[in-house]
């Protein structure tokens, strides 16, 4: 059997029907004998970094395994911004790198490259990656694959990498006769003792709180306890503070959810976190973009965070912030012992005093604010707050960084079905169209949303080409404002407006992006001012198949509310026209509530 046989049905085996691929002589053989199967198909984008991004998105959405392939040298490294995204957001890919043929590889001579487009991708990526390792025996392909795919799979889930040379692809091998992996796995007796002990701490605190708060992140949804944790939420009756990657796990409407917190955060949440005296985190990695200093965050709460990760509750000490219920566990182990420990008896503290002051923060300062709908040109608040009527009830959401990410995670109100998603924690310009896409495929061809500034659009327009060869239903939608706002922002808090490459006068270039659409043949539609949201957006999600939707948005507009870099989150930009942001920039600390 050829070893690229092999490896072709090993993963299709997984459960992965498309692998992203971009041809090289180092991996064509993997991709030709992908093309031979017909449990599995290759998909071709025009980059490597959209390959890595594609492949990510498709295990996210079908929470299974993703997979891309590239070849040696130059393929190998484009993968590596996607394979970060994967990584920091704990995300199972499998990404397959070619190399040139072993009796070619440099080793150690002590040269820079001996093969053609040789490079030693491996000590590159593992520090981004689960298990990165390369083949040099074909005899080592069966227990390779299956310690990466094991490792990639295996508590806090990551990406993996395996590297393999041409010639050991071209090899014939006895499949029957390849020696497997087996995990060396010693129970842990004490582990269910420990997670006991745990959740009785953790009850008695629950059971004290008078201000408490409850944060949920991504972690909730690795582990496949969405149900579960409303469930917890519910009984406990806390105000519920979603991370930006859990956003979507809760709908507009619930009366628990308050909104996101930190220095992108609302207004509510913000306040609602710093006055809590007790924050219930699970499954949140409560980075600074969450917390801002560590040294003012919750200032009066006691904490208990639950994190499948020893490293990030260790990081707490580190950063000057000792929590008081650390707990070691994946989110859904927890959530299930804490709800049997419940039961139907969970009594804590009445609340009323502290729900009247969170909804009178949530009432007090809406995203949307109504003077907005005022403005003529479009405001960027009322369109993802249109948007997220426009989007189905079911559909998918793939977003980019810069403003949009703010933007939505401020103003979009979720339905529930909806799912949102975007590389949280690597947050590269570019992800979202490829992302898109490989969304799209995992859903078996459902349209999806791609919301993607213009800037970050440019990074990957590339791939324009590969939603028009496959016709996707991708409604992708350009939020042009000519430049990259959220630097535009940092500079003008600290750069006194300097917009040196961030503008077209600073040195930046942006097409027409409607003769863009017709240059890949897709239809465009046009937004160009608040009174033409609602129109244009029914036209957009009227088509059935590829669209770009033009979002002509003022350069001016800004993230508000956002804190500065270093502030404490309560020190959040005030509710003012924008001409009085800048002499305006910081409001007086709230009061600890005493409710």
């Amino acid at each position: 059997m050829k070893m690229s046989d092999y490896i072709a049905q090993f993963v299709a085996e997984q459960g992965i029907r498309h692998a992203f691929a971009i041809t090289g002589g180092a991996s064509i053989h993997m991709i030709h004998s992908i093309a031979e199967r017909d449990d599995i198909d290759y998909i071709c984008p025009h980059h490597e970094q959209s390959g890595a991004m594609a492949a990510d998105a498709y295990a996210r959405v079908s929470g299974g395994l993703g997979c891309a392939i590239a070849t040696s040298g130059p393929g190998a490294t484009n993968l590596i911004t996607g394979i970060c995204g994967a990584w920091f957001d704990s995300v199972s890919v499998l990404y397959l790198t070619g190399q040139v043929t072993t009796d070619r590889i440099k080793g150690d001579t002590g040269v820079r490259q001996i093969g053609f487009q040789e490079t030693e991708v491996i000590p590159m990526v593992r520090h981004i990656t689960k298990y990165a390792v390369q083949i040099s025996d074909a005899a080592q392909i069966r227990r390779e694959l299956e310690k990466a795919v094991y490792m990639a799979r295996e508590g806090r889930p990551g990406p993996v990498v395996v590297d393999i040379p041409d010639d050991l692809q071209r090899a014939d091998i006895d499949a029957a006769s390849l020696e497997g992996f087996t995990p060396s796995e010693s129970p842990d007796n004490s582990a269910g003792e420990t997670l006991g002990k745990s959740v009785t701490q953790c009850l008695t605190l629950l059971q004290q709180a008078q201000r408490p708060v409850l944060v949920v992140g991504w972690g909730v949804r690795l582990s496949r306890a969405e149900k579960n944790f409303m469930t917890l939420a519910g009984k406990l009756g806390f105000p519920l503070l979603p991370s930006w990657a859990a956003m979507d796990i809760c709908h507009n409407e619930h009366p628990l959810l308050v909104g996101g917190c930190g220095t992108h955060g609302s207004r509510g949440g913000n306040f609602t976190m710093q006055n809590a005296d007790l924050v219930f985190s699970i499954g949140a990695r409560l980075d600074s973009h969450e917390t801002g200093p560590m040294d003012s965050w919750a200032r009066e709460a006691k904490t208990i965070v639950v994190d499948i990760d020893q490293a990030e509750l260790d990081k707490f000490p580190y950063l000057g912030r000792t929590i008081d219920v650390p707990v070691c566990a994946d989110a859904g182990a927890f959530i299930a012992a804490l709800l049997e420990a419940m039961g139907d008896n969970f009594a804590g503290q009445r609340l009323e005093a502290w729900w009247e002051r969170v909804q009178g923060w949530k009432e007090q300062y809406p995203a949307c604010r109504q003077e907005y709908h005022e403005e003529t040109p479009v405001n960027p608040y009322v369109f993802f707050k249109a948007l997220a009527k426009a989007v189905g009830d079911e559909e998918h959401t793939f977003i980019d960084t810069g403003c949009t990410i703010p933007w939505i995670m401020q103003a979009f109100e979720f339905r529930p079905g909806q799912r949102l998603f975007h590389d949280f924690n690597n947050t590269a310009m570019g992800w979202a169209l490829p992302a898109a896409i490989g969304g799209c495929f995992a859903l078996d061809g459902k349209p999806v949303t791609c919301v993607a500034g213009d800037g970050s659009l440019m990074m990957n327009v590339q791939e324009l080409a590969t939603v028009q060869k496959h016709k996707l239903p991708v409604r992708i939608i350009v939020i042009d404002n000519r430049g990259y706002s959220m630097v535009q922002q940092t500079q003008d808090q600290w750069l006194e407006g300097n917009y040196f490459a961030t503008t077209e006068e600073g040195g930046l270039g942006f097409p027409d992006f409607q003769k863009l659409a017709a240059a890949f043949d897709i239809p465009a539609v046009e937004i160009g001012g608040n009174a033409t949201i609602e129109e244009g957006l029914v036209k957009t999600y009227a088509m059935e198949g590829p669209v770009l939707c033009v979002v002509h948005v003022p350069r001016e507009h800004r993230v508000i509310p956002q804190a500065y870099y270093g502030y404490p989150l309560e020190d959040s930009m005030p509710l003012l026209p924008r001409e009085e942001l800048l002499a305006n920039m910081i409001v007086k600390p709230l009061p600890i509530s005493q409710s």
